[in-house]
């Protein structure tokens, strides 16, 4: 296997980058269907996306992961490497990926475009600013939390109870300073005051809207139907209320379209929305992918986390919505996973321990039971580290042959696609195998808290969900209202099948306890908080941000 010392922004600053309309002429697309924003990266026009809704659909293929560990599993590489395998191998290919957020990379966790030789650029913009889609998202999302506030104090004319708002603000930060605040204290020129608080950008409704929406006419609906709090009578106001829609999908039109890059191997890479699937629904807008089944033949696109999380969602909540229907599974483990799962610390990972692996394959085990509730074929993908030793590898390898699955140790991170061709053709053949019997966990009409309860019992290996009297009764209520229909996004830690991220492997029997309900009328799913997961995280003890600086030539050092 080959082998670098190099960091991976010096490996995509040593990358030989296509013009991004060579890469939109691979799709079929020509200049100018494409809206440059620089050299290497671009928007798709409208008019390009509005012809191509004639074409046949290619073959969807998710990417997903075991519970993840702070080791790194590397499912956004595995996404990449895939993505140029399948090229590799004659495949006319694109991935399509979730923009990172700016809290994790000067976090703890660091960028997400890929890492090694398996990486999307320009990773510098992607990992940044990019082409400004989060801060239109903010932006959009703030502003109504202005026009909510303006409206109250200039009268209240729609009786809205300020003691029953729940629209927050978003930043796209770690802050865990703006998690609850009193606003507009200083006096009655500042307005009433009240308690509310932010939440990080990409936990926002209106990030979940852009990423759900088919166009801007079903995006604007959406936005109108968000409910941002209720009157003393408990009836709900709207942002259609507050006539606060329309310049919203202003801020959002151009956010909405979406984003073609490259991989280092200069095939096409759609970057596009970013929710966390811890707190949200984890996956990049139906715009992106419904664009990529239209110009390729396969597209490989990732779910947040470990497939109890994004996968479920992915499942649950994009295909539902979009009336998407996967094809194929690859579900990525590595061995140093599978032994902090059977129990070893972090600072022994180099050590070999088969029995460690085989202990941590419980986790992986509870994965592959949970992606057959789904109907959809699945390969394992074991990414490989350099100091996995054969008998490690080895142990994984027979427990998914035991479990009637292929598995294939993968070096995309040292040899790009090269590193998963086998990979690529299993998942070929999987795909092409008509075996496919794809179907959510549960139907439209179950009650809301028994979705959340299917959700825990049939992917965590709960025994139940509880919740106070309150949140009980908060359910109930949005049953009442109409929104029973909707599917249940769980926002939970993406450490454990449980709520306690301490709790390794696949633990049985635990119960899952649901803090709070959420409703997120636009984006037509409850958020079911659960357990101490926050919408807002903080930054660790020492942020990546300490490290992250400009040197002597102007160039970013430190990002990853």
């Amino acid at each position: 296997m080959a082998s670098t010392m190099q960091s991976d922004i010096d490996i995509a600053r040593a990358a030989t980058l296509k013009p991004i309309s060579a890469i939109g002429e691979r799709l079929g697309l020509a200049a100018d269907s494409l809206i440059p924003y620089g050299r290497n990266k671009a928007k798709l026009e409208p008019a390009a996306l509005a012809g191509l809704g004639g074409r046949p659909d290619g073959k969807l293929i998710l990417v997903t992961a075991m519970t993840p560990t702070p080791a790194g599993e590397g499912k956004t590489t595995t996404t990449v490497g895939l993505g140029d395998a399948l090229n590799r191998i004659g495949k006319r290919a694109a991935i399509c990926l979730r923009e990172p957020s700016l809290g994790p990379c000067f976090g703890q966790k660091g960028g997400a475009a890929g890492g090694g030789y398996a990486q999307v650029v320009p990773m510098e913009d992607i990992n940044l600013h990019f082409t400004g889609d989060f801060h239109a998202i903010g932006a959009a999302h703030n502003l109504l939390a202005a026009m909510l506030d303006n409206h109250v104090y200039w009268g209240n004319a729609l009786a809205l109870d300020t003691r029953r708002i729940t629209w927050r603000r978003v930043v796209d930060m770690n802050d865990r300073a703006l998690r609850d605040i009193v606003a507009s204290l200083g006096g009655v020129a500042n307005g009433f005051p009240r308690q509310t608080g932010f939440d990080i950008t990409v936990a926002s409704e209106v990030m979940a809207i852009l990423c759900l929406a088919t166009g801007l006419d079903d995006l604007e609906r959406r936005l109108a139907a968000i409910v941002v709090g209720e009157t003393r009578e408990r009836q709900a106001v709207t942002a259609g209320d507050l006539k606060a829609a329309g310049s919203m999908a202003v801020l959002l039109k151009d956010a909405l379209l979406p984003n073609l890059v490259q991989t280092l191997e200069n095939n096409p890479a759609f970057v596009h929305g970013g929710p966390f699937a811890n707190i949200a629904h984890g996956c990049n807008s139906v715009m992106a992918t419904r664009t990529a089944l239209k110009l390729a033949d396969y597209v490989v696109t990732e779910a947040g986390f470990g497939a109890d999380l994004g996968a479920e969602k992915f499942f649950d909540i994009k295909c539902r919505k979009a009336g998407l229907s996967p094809d194929a599974a690859a579900l990525v483990a590595t061995v140093r996973a599978l032994k902090m799962h059977g129990g070893v610390a972090r600072e022994a990972l180099g050590r070999e321990d088969v029995r460690a692996v085989e202990r941590g394959l419980a986790n992986l085990g509870r994965h592959l039971a949970n992606m057959r509730r789904f109907g959809v074929p699945v390969a394992v993908a074991i990414n490989r580290f350099v100091d996995d030793t054969p008998a490690e590898l080895e142990a994984a390898r027979r427990f998914c042959q035991a479990q009637g699955v292929e598995a294939h140790v993968c070096t995309h991170w040292a040899e790009g696609g090269a590193g998963a061709e086998a990979l690529a053709r299993t998942i070929v053949g999987l795909a092409e195998s008509a075996t496919q019997r794809f179907k959510p966990l549960y139907g439209d009409d179950m009650p809301l808290w028994d979705k959340a309860r299917t959700i825990a019992q049939s992917i965590y290996g709960a025994a139940d969900i509880a919740a106070d009297a309150a949140v009980k009764n908060q359910f109930e209520r949005y049953q009442r209202a109409g929104y029973g229909w909707f599917p249940v996004c769980m926002a939970k830690t993406q450490y454990s099948f449980s709520t306690d991220p301490n709790a390794k492997g696949a633990p049985e029997g635990h119960v899952i306890q649901i803090r709070e309900a959420r409703l997120a009328a636009g984006a037509e799913f409850i958020v079911a908080i659960c357990g101490d997961v926050m919408t807002m995280p903080g930054l660790p003890r020492v942020p990546a941000a300490e490290a992250i600086r400009l040197d002597e030539r102007g160039q970013v050092r430190g990002l990853f």
